[in-house]
């Protein structure tokens, strides 16, 4: 294997950041792109519980923060990871663990016919006004420059926005929604959600970013 595999999904948010902090430290992977519906056999043997993104390079990493983390350590020009004190640790855990939850409840409420999802709303909500005073008026979670707290937790606030923008756009917390917007519009984003046919086998390699 002449370079590390990344099997990923355009619009899974854990993929994206995964790919955010690839393009970061600009770690050349050879991207998969693949069908939540028809996963790769050589995905699924090399990890079976189906979920993107997976990358394959001197081992196996099929967890996205583990993705980043290993993108980084091998180059972080941006200071991803200087720029973020020990409390964005837990914020990401944070934003991994009731706020996702409360944003699945809210996004898949079909799923969910035993809880209110405009109860669901508003407990995600507690989260991004939490993000939004932290914010104050700065462009970034912690200062002047990106960290990986940043580019781990904006894919699922934008997941959870679009979940319904009407609603979005009349909330009070608008240092989140500049945050947010200021994410979508950059180059970086757009980059990395470049459309791809999705990979089978025999195809040409796709070089990332």
């Amino acid at each position: 294997m002449t370079q590390p595999i990344l099997y990923s999904y355009r619009r899974c948010p854990f993929a994206m950041r995964a790919r955010l902090a690839i393009a970061s430290s600009g770690q050349l992977v050879e991207l998969r792109e693949i069908i939540l519906r028809d996963k790769p056999a050589s995905m699924l043997e090399a990890s079976p519980k189906g979920t993107v993104p997976v990358m394959i390079a001197d081992k196996v990493i099929d967890e996205s923060l583990d993705v980043m983390h290993w993108a980084l350590g091998q180059s972080d020009p941006e200071g991803l990871l200087a720029a973020m004190p020990d409390s964005g640790h837990d914020l990401i855990a944070e934003s991994d663990g009731p706020f996702k939850t409360a944003l699945d409840h809210t996004k898949y409420a079909v799923r969910h016919p035993d809880l209110d999802p405009i109860k669901s709303r508003a407990e995600a909500a507690t989260f991004i006004a939490k993000l939004d005073t932290l914010l104050g008026d700065k462009p970034w979670l912690y200062g002047d420059a990106p960290s990986l707290a940043d580019l781990a937790i904006l894919p699922f606030v934008r997941q959870f926005a679009h979940t319904d923008l009407d609603w979005w756009s009349e909330q009070p917390f608008k240092n989140a929604q500049d945050w947010l917007a200021r994410f979508k519009d950059s180059d970086r984003f757009k980059s990395i959600m470049t459309k791809y046919t999705p990979w089978k086998a025999g195809d040409d390699v796709i070089q990332f970013p």
